[in-house]
């Protein structure tokens, strides 16, 4: 394995799972009222559904127009190429296509066409890779489309309004990286576009309404936890930075709310101190502010924006406390956290997808023992 990615991935735990050597861990210690509640009225219940073919953590997990749930690649005993669909239907998973290489710490984009495109990622032997393939849900197979200019792990990529796709920062076995690229899916190549000003890994990217994507936090090059932000211009090609969050963290969430606000829930701050706090950002000001405090501190948990507009955080890992079963209901209109059911098997590096009947599939994930889970579940009220 190369130097990087055990620097990277080797600074919580002896497991040889990504899921465990993703670990930069965080804790806000600032003082203030703690905006969490008991759940005021029925709680989000999670029911268990039926089980991934495969047990897998860092996998993709992408929801196709028909309904059905793509969940591709990720880590077993190692990094995997096998993919499978959930259906809402009848509860169950099948088999389908395989990826033609294993791969993890990649990204799933939705394409315009109703096409996956899984980009960049690690391969079966840890080594970076640049290669990138198109699922067809109607054939259930792959095929190869242009390769990244630079191969890259645990970066973003995000659909932008005029249907390309904007993949940022991630490392690969040279460092950190800055650079960014646009996928056009009408020619199935890549090209450069302007770079991030700091180079980080573990961060998060999230259209805004107004079309340019915001990326926040994260970590870089000296594996410290970041609070800068930046925003790109698709009109223009650049990065431009934008207000800091209050407190620096990585491997957090952020979710754009329906106001247009992103929220940003947890993280780590520094190895084993978790970030209880929750910031939103305006993109009218460019300003950051705290709303709310999490009841337990969490990292590689999960985000999901519900149709009522609430956020259910669920699952993840909190120091000393370990993997965590619990969840919390984020209300942008009061801007408090409460306590709701909890998952029935604690899990993080899970995936979480907002169905077309408006539940929660939770798929896969580490348990509190470090093994990885094929178990699944539903949530909803």
């Amino acid at each position: 394995m190369k130097m990087l990615h055990s620097l990277i991935f080797g600074l919580r735990a002896a497991s040889s799972l990504l899921a465990r050597r993703i670990a930069f861990p965080l804790l806000f210690l600032g003082a203030g009222l703690v905006l969490v509640q008991p759940c005021p009225g029925a709680p989000f219940v999670f029911q268990p559904t039926g089980s991934l073919t495969m047990a897998r953590s860092s996998h993709t997990a992408t929801l196709l127009p028909d309904g059905r749930v793509l969940v591709a690649g990720g880590l077993n005993e190692g990094e995997i190429a096998s993919a499978e669909l959930y259906d809402p239907a009848s509860g169950a998973w099948t088999a389908t296509g395989s990826l033609p290489g294993a791969r993890a710490a990649h990204t799933a984009t939705l394409l315009p066409n109703g096409e996956v495109l899984v980009a960049g990622g690690l391969d079966g032997s840890g080594a970076s890779v640049a290669s990138a393939q198109l699922y067809d849900p109607a054939t259930g197979t792959w095929t190869p489309t242009g390769r990244l200019a630079t191969a890259r792990f645990a970066h973003t990529a995000t659909l932008l309004p005029n249907g390309k796709v904007l993949v940022a920062g991630g490392a690969n076995d040279s460092g950190l990286l800055a650079s960014a690229e646009l996928y056009d899916p009408a020619s199935g190549t890549w090209a450069a576009t302007g770079s991030l000003n700091s180079a980080r890994v573990e961060h998060t990217a999230t259209l805004l309404q107004n079309g340019k994507v915001l990326v926040t936090a994260g970590q870089n090059q000296r594996g410290v936890a970041i609070a800068s932000a930046e925003l790109y211009d698709p009109a223009s090609g650049t990065w431009a930075t934008t207000g800091s969050l209050a407190t620096k963290r990585s491997s957090h969430t952020a979710t754009l709310l329906p106001g247009g606000k992103v929220l940003i829930t947890g993280g780590q701050y520094r190895p084993n101190e978790d970030v209880f706090t929750a910031e939103l950002y305006d993109p009218a000001s460019g300003t950051w502010t705290f709303t709310g405090r999490l009841a337990t501190g969490r990292t590689f948990h999960s985000a999901t924006l519900l149709p009522n507009g609430r956020v259910l955080v669920a699952g993840g890992y909190s120091y000393p406390n370990g993997v965590l079963a619990s969840a919390e209901l984020y209300d942008p209109a009061s801007g408090i956290w409460t306590r709701t059911g909890s998952l029935n098997n604690a899990r993080e590096n899970h995936t979480s997808t907002l169905l077309g009947n408006g539940t929660v599939l939770v798929a896969g994930g580490l348990n509190a023992s470090f093994q990885v889970f094929s178990s699944a579940e539903l949530g909803a009220r």
